[in-house]
């Protein structure tokens, strides 16, 4: 049964391409698993430290709770944003453990908690000369929610990094404003988190791509779905804030995408590379103020990283992923889409206040343009 809490993208009939899986999320990739703590205190005028409070952290757990590192690629369409650890991702060609996303001053608390929570959970590998040592380069991501949240009141603690580890899951995956997505604006409207996946045929290899975005970008006039110009229909529901800066394509996002195709490092920068080409679609465009950063791994090769003994791994030819790319694009489109239908309407601090994408208005619109599936 579909409630106002869990209504995506297909149940509006908004027309959208690919196979998704069975969560269409990017916990469709076997042994994936996401987590969220979110956090909301407060209302009124702005008193840094106590609130209002719009904000939280999702993780990200390639193989669950095991320490088996994952080859992973990353790229930035636009570097005003932060991803932690990538420069080690780039030199080794591995994801070693969970990831993050969070506001964009909360990158260093979570960032040191997901080490401890590693330490705690032994949920590392020792160096071979070094028994009982490790060290931890974590890969920590932001977008910026200062327009709703007290953001310089550091409300994210390392317990509510914990909670998100320790409560990351398989299945369906909750949306829009939960975890570090709470306090987030997509193209004007309330963005957040949102997920989605496909499956390419079994001709063409039958691997799943699950992604996962933190949507807090876009401008209002630029916002296109399924190829209809909603922003330019819906010129009302702008937000109500005591700033409002000129519309631009501007405030960041962060996808994370997810395969269980057996590709190298370099292979998986390539799906990064696609991320934009799903952004585009919805009218993103990599303004100067957004950061968009991407980081794409494969839970194919386990064992990959073991430092002991030389290893043998197995990839796809280059010339057998041009539908991988696709579903990138699909599922990023997809994805996007669906933490803006998710989310709901949310006042933050001084009173501001950003409206939900609405539905019925967005099915209006699509069939006016003959662009709306019948459900």
């Amino acid at each position: 049964m579909t409630t106002a809490q869990n209504i995506r993208a297909r149940d509006l009939g908004i027309p959208l391409e690919g196979n998704p899986g069975t969560y269409n999320a990017i916990t469709d990739v076997e042994g994936v698993k996401v987590g969220h703590t979110t956090i909301i205190s407060g209302e009124g005028k702005l008193v840094v430290g106590e609130g209002p409070v719009r904000t939280g952290v999702t993780a990200i757990l390639p193989k669950g709770k095991v320490y088996d590192p994952v080859f992973a690629g990353w790229y930035s369409l636009n570097g005003n944003g932060e991803m932690t650890g990538t420069t080690w991702v780039e030199e080794s060609g591995f994801l070693e453990g969970p990831l993050a996303i969070t506001n964009t001053h909360s990158v260093g608390v979570v960032r040191d908690a997901i080490i401890e929570w590693e330490y705690k959970n032994e949920i590392f590998q020792s160096l071979p000369d070094a028994p009982g040592l490790f060290w931890a380069l974590p890969v920590v991501a932001e977008t910026y929610d200062g327009g709703l949240n007290d953001i310089n009141g550091f409300h994210v603690k390392k317990e509510h990094v914990f909670t998100a580890l320790n409560g990351a899951k398989g299945g369906m995956v909750p949306e829009g404003n939960v975890g570090g997505g709470t306090g987030m604006i997509c193209h004007r409207f309330k963005g957040g988190i949102g997920t989605a996946s496909r499956i390419l045929d079994e001709e063409k290899g039958g691997h799943a791509i699950g992604v996962l975005v933190q949507a807090n970008y876009g401008s209002r006039s630029s916002l296109t779905i399924a190829g209809v110009p909603v922003g330019k229909e819906i010129v009302n529901l702008l937000p109500t804030m005591d700033f409002l800066p000129a519309d631009r394509d501007q405030g960041s996002i962060i996808v994370v995408v997810a395969t269980d195709a057996p590709l190298l490092p370099h292979q998986l920068k390539r799906l990064a590379r696609r991320v934009p080409i799903g952004l585009s679609r919805l009218g993103g465009y990599g303004g100067n103020g957004s950061g968009d950063i991407f980081i794409a791994f494969s839970t194919a090769n386990p064992d990959a990283a073991n430092r002991e003994v030389p290893q043998s791994v197995t990839f796809i030819p280059n010339d057998q992923m041009s539908d991988l790319f696709l579903a990138v694009a699909q599922a990023t489109e997809e994805a996007i889409i669906n933490a803006m239908i998710a989310a709901e309407t949310m006042t933050g601090i001084n009173g501001n206040k950003v409206y939900r994408l609405p539905h019925d208005r967005l099915k209006e619109i699509l069939k006016k343009y003959n662009r709306l599936e019948d459900k």
